[in-house]
């Protein structure tokens, strides 16, 4: 263990889960921290970089091969080593995944909804429509229509196509509204993507890692190691949070809503720990042609700017 009560019950936190999910901190790994370096790593270099997680080389060997059979991963021999590194599709879904986790701007409203109707589609295809237009911000306005405030038309014309459901669903882009958030608005928002719970996962992020935040600050010398292992958490914890917001125009939320300060924190937080996070990443992960590239100029355009 570290010597920061903080990180400490970050790492029992995550350990007490059961069973350990390694396969998603894994992922989260590879999205935050593999991926700017050229994506690709030894597999020894990655079992010893989360093995203060609780992670044993055992179950890393059988994690990484479980991604790989899953169509995440992909592994390269060269010599007695395994390489591995994400998919073409397992990269996709990265990015999709980590463009909101790092992003900072939000474009201003204009009152616009696109509106899928899905009253042609079996059951079982509602099923499958509604849990991908989630990932793009849609809630349920009722059993068979969808809705979502920033979702733009375009977007949701590929993606239902790329379901192979096009030709069996009506796709609406209403006009810009004057009064963008009425109470009946407010009202089936909050009953649509169920804020009021979502808000409450915010106020437990935040409890969460305010102590991180303040410890961090307050010691004298930041250890690499243990940079690595919170900056990994907080990104492990807040991916969770920030795939289920459907990311709503702020004239649609609370005026005390929480997640306005969970990304504040998170933000303050993961620049604080990323210059020593980074030095650790380059002392243990090790590619191919030996030591990790410097990270892509996109890795220091996360949440705004890291330097």
């Amino acid at each position: 263990m570290s010597s920061l009560e903080s990180l400490d019950n970050l790492i029992d936190r995550f350990q007490s889960q059961k069973p350990i999910r390694a396969s998603s901190l894994v992922i989260t790994v590879y999205g935050d921290a593999v991926e700017p370096h050229g994506g690709t790593v030894w597999l020894g270099s990655l079992i010893r970089l989360l093995e203060p997680m609780g992670i044993s080389e055992r179950l890393m060997r059988t994690t990484i091969f479980r991604l790989t059979q899953d169509g995440w991963l992909m592994s390269e021999k060269v010599g007695r080593r395994s390489y591995y590194s994400l998919t073409g599709p397992g990269r996709r879904k990265f990015e999709q995944a980590f463009k909101r986790v790092y992003s900072t701007n939000m474009t201003a409203w204009n009152g616009n909804w696109c509106l899928v109707l899905l009253s042609q589609l079996s059951a079982e295809k509602r099923k499958v429509v509604r849990d991908e237009l989630a990932w793009q911000g849609f809630g349920p306005l009722s059993n068979i229509l969808l809705g979502s405030p920033r979702c733009q038309y375009a977007d949701a014309v590929a993606t239902l196509a790329g379901l192979g459901v096009i030709d069996d669903v009506i796709v609406f882009q209403t006009v810009p509204q004057e009064e963008l958030s009425s109470r009946p608005i407010r009202l089936q928002v909050r009953e649509s993507w169920g804020i009021e719970e979502l808000g409450q996962h915010y106020e437990d992020f935040i409890q969460l890692f305010r102590p991180v935040w303040q410890e961090f600050r307050e010691v004298g010398w930041l250890d690499p190691q243990s940079c690595f292992l919170a900056r990994t958490l907080l990104i492990h914890e807040y991916r969770k949070l920030i795939l289920r917001d459907p990311l709503l125009p702020d004239e649609l939320l609370p005026g005390d809503w929480d997640g306005r300060a969970a990304r504040q924190l998170c933000r303050n937080v993961y620049r604080l720990l990323t210059p020593k996070a980074e030095e650790w990443l380059a002392d243990v992960l090790e590619t191919a042609d030996g030591p990790l590239p410097e990270a892509s100029d996109a890795f220091f355009q996360r949440f705004g700017g890291l330097r």
